[in-house]
């Protein structure tokens, strides 16, 4: 498979998955965020990293990859199930796990590329999280900060696809 026809699959998959993962973070809502602002915290995600125009493609495959494998694995852990709706977070690790079925033949095209610092920086960005949630023994709280935290990768890998979706599938490739 080529690479535009590794952008293909994004822009076919990822846009419909990622708009119900986003839908299905927002209905898992327990508690308001603003009954847990004391607890809320600055995770350091590398946002400009993955809105810039300095994205390779083979990094964003990889990206996209990683921020939906660390996302997945968040919200998979036995603990996450105490603080949500079970059939909700069934239904959005369901999504989450789907999109990455969907992007495995992509990154098995890049898997010759070496590890990109912003793969790093995400998945040092996704260590602080799961360090929070321990340091505060997973409350409520801390997981409502965490849901609205998580809001920030999969929305900019909403923006990205569709970006992606917008220029480089219909107009050739237009990113690097």
């Amino acid at each position: 498979m080529a690479l535009g026809d590794l952008w293909a699959v994004i822009c076919l998959t990822t846009c419909a998955c990622q708009q119900k993962n986003l839908a299905l973070l927002c209905q898992i809502r327990r508690i308001s965020p603003s009954f847990c602002l004391k607890d809320r915290k600055d995770f350091g995600f590398p946002q400009e990293m993955v809105e810039g125009s300095q994205l390779q493609k083979v990094q964003a495959i990889s990206v996209f990859h990683e921020m939906l494998q660390q996302t997945f694995l968040l919200f998979h852990i036995e603990r996450s199930s105490a603080a949500w709706d079970s059939t909700l977070l069934d239904k959005l690790c369901s999504g989450l796990h789907q999109q990455l079925e969907d992007l495995d033949p992509c990154l098995v095209q890049v898997m010759g590329e070496q590890a990109s610092s912003l793969g790093m920086a995400v998945k040092r960005y996704f260590e602080r999280i799961h360090l929070f949630l321990k340091e505060k023994k997973y409350s409520d709280c801390v997981w409502e900060i965490v849901r609205v935290e998580i809001m920030k990768p999969l929305s900019s890998l909403n923006s990205f696809a569709r970006k992606v979706k917008n220029y480089g599938c219909r107009h050739g490739v237009t990113l690097k």
